[in-house]
């Protein structure tokens, strides 16, 4: 039950701070009594960021209410308004936690232990997000700062720990939203930046609205005080016009010339952890589909492609080193006619490694050129601190060899096409795609196997990743994936075709391939740089402006929450 308004208020600082974030340590017995009716209050403002962390979940697929993402990010805001740094990182992490927890549900396939460890872990990057999101709103223009940091939480989360995670950035849930075409400016981060700024300045608008809320039994986040009838107007306008930006911005999609693409879905013999079943087996299904095809084109019940896209993990069998895969694959590439991208693993520069690759296989000459993974996934492909893990969880013993990591970037002559290939969980990666399309990939493939993962939420996932890359690059993208979903994407986001799950399939589409860069291929990272700088800056002016404040009251070493919170 939360206490009255007047009684919360009256609670300050280190007592409040206490109790958000569960500390123990030792205090006088007298303020036990009060201890305890601070963390009553603070249980329904922790109850309202899980729910509001769930609400974001749900704005991903499969679900895919994006809207959901501008009212979760007003609620935190909300939430962590007024607040000290230590009770805005517990609100962060009450925020993050369940967020993640519904996100990643799809990891449970491999263990419940990993889903919670990995959500635990990204759900700290929100916890140092609601640290500072407490911090600037003593400030001025807040909802900007906001803003600004959620793009620097997530500059974060992509990178640390391990090379990063960067699942569940804001972008990749308004992948067709009003935002999304903000993404041929600035990227992801600038999609995830309109998107934070306009749920901030929701909250913004609904600060004059939390007394009457208190008052029927609703915490409110900090007092308020009166403000200009200007501000909220101003506010409002604001919001709106980041809200429809988008629309202003063209996409570039024009292109000079077009090739026609198959794509190959040979499907696996079961989905989850074991999906490869025997030996070759998924290379016979994909070898198979691409010899019905062949048929079905020289019957004249199908178009002659240019090019054949198979997915990763297409060969289960290193055709480099054994004969009967290589002969399969050559067979089939010689039936279709075509030049065909053949994903395998093969051997690596030691007997301790393997390389998940894409390779160019010629009907004429064989293997040729290849492109071979640059991001590995930990624990997935290979295993971090082996030596002492492998004694402590022996489920790793799995991963017997660690993916080697590629060097270069995966553009790749095709046929007639000139691509730029990236391999399943690098579509995440600002970096990878980008440097692929700077480097003269004229259309984006991406082979991807989500075997072990299907129907569980994750293909939907990298479908929306692979449309926002679609516009950021101005690129047509093509998904090929052993068992759903593939698909054919448009440069301006919308797909053409695509799959399902768990069925053979193949695609046919006339494909554009382009020249031109947009925007956001030219500045690279800048925006993602600029703005994360901007909201660690303001966080350190919200330090400073707390100092100056307990100073001028003489109360150092106080953390007092705030009682009037400039617009």
């Amino acid at each position: 039950m939360a206490l009255p308004l007047d009684s919360e208020s009256r609670v300050h600082g280190a007592d409040e701070a206490s109790a958000d974030s569960g500390s123990t340590a030792p205090v006088r017995p007298g303020r036990f009594a009060r201890r305890r009716a601070v963390m009553r209050a603070g249980l329904p403002r922790t109850a309202v960021a899980a729910a509001a962390g769930l609400l974001l979940a749900a704005a991903f697929p499969p679900y895919g209410v994006w809207p959901l993402s501008i009212v979760a990010v007003a609620l935190l805001s909300l939430l962590t308004r007024g607040r000290t740094a230590r009770q805005g990182a517990w609100t962060g992490f009450a925020f993050g936690f369940p967020f993640f927890l519904g996100l990643l549900d799809w990891i449970r396939v491999i263990g419940s232990d990993a889903w919670v460890g990995l959500s635990a872990v990204e759900a700290l990057f929100v916890c140092a997000l609601g640290a500072g999101l407490a911090l600037t709103s003593r400030l001025r223009a807040w909802p900007l700062w906001a803003a600004c940091l959620w793009v620097a939480q997530e500059w974060a989360r992509d990178r640390l720990p391990l090379g990063g995670f960067p699942w569940g950035r804001l972008a990749f849930a308004n992948t067709a939203s009003p935002y999304t075409p903000l993404a041929a400016l600035g990227g992801a981060p600038l999609v995830t930046f309109a998107v934070a700024l306009t749920g901030a300045l929701l909250a913004f608008l609904a600060l004059p609205y939390l007394p009457l809320l208190a008052r029927r039994g609703v915490p409110e986040a900090a007092p308020v005080t009166r403000r200009p009838v200007l501000v909220p107007v101003l506010a409002g306008a604001c919001a709106v016009v980041v809200a429809v930006a988008g629309y202003a911005v063209p996409v570039p999609t024009n292109a000079d010339a077009t090739t026609k693409v198959a794509v190959i879905q040979g499907n696996v013999p079961h989905p989850g952890m074991d999906f490869l079943g025997r030996p070759m087996q998924v290379l016979d299904n994909h070898a198979d589909a691409t010899d019905r095809l062949a048929a079905a084109v020289k019957a004249g019940q199908a178009p002659q492609p240019d090019v054949v896209i198979w997915p990763e993990n297409s060969s289960d069998m290193d055709p480099y080193s054994d004969p009967a895969a290589y002969e399969r694959i050559d067979e089939a590439v010689k039936a279709i006619g075509v030049p065909t991208l053949v994903g395998a693993l093969v051997d690596g520069p030691d007997n301790q490694h393997v390389q998940n690759e894409g390779i160019v296989w010629d009907p004429a000459i064989g293997p040729g050129a290849h492109y071979t993974k640059q991001h590995p996934v930990p624990f997935g492909e290979y295993v971090p601190f082996r030596s002492v893990l492998m004694k402590v969880i022996t489920r790793l013993q799995r991963v017997a060899r660690d993916f080697y990591p590629g060097k270069s970037s995966g553009v790749l002559q095709l046929g007639p096409a000139r691509i730029g290939d990236v391999i399943c969980f690098e579509v995440a990666y600002d970096e990878i795609v980008r440097d692929t399309v700077n480097d003269g990939g004229r259309v984006i493939v991406v082979q991807t196997n989500n075997a072990t993962y299907a129907r569980s939420g994750q293909p939907d996932q990298q479908l929306a990743m692979s449309r926002l890359r679609a516009v950021e690059h101005g690129r047509a993208v093509v998904i090929a994936a052993t068992s759903g979903i593939s698909a054919i994407i448009r440069p301006d986001g919308t797909v053409e075709s695509r799959t399902a799950e768990l069925v053979p399939a193949e695609l046919s589409a006339d494909v554009p391939l382009r020249d031109g860069k947009t925007v956001a291929d030219q500045v690279g990272a800048a925006p993602e740089w600029t703005l994360s700088v901007i909201g660690l800056l303001a966080c350190g002016a919200g330090v400073l402006l707390g100092r100056r404040r307990r100073t001028s009251d003489g109360t150092p070493g106080r953390a007092e929450p705030l009682t009037s919170v400039a617009p």
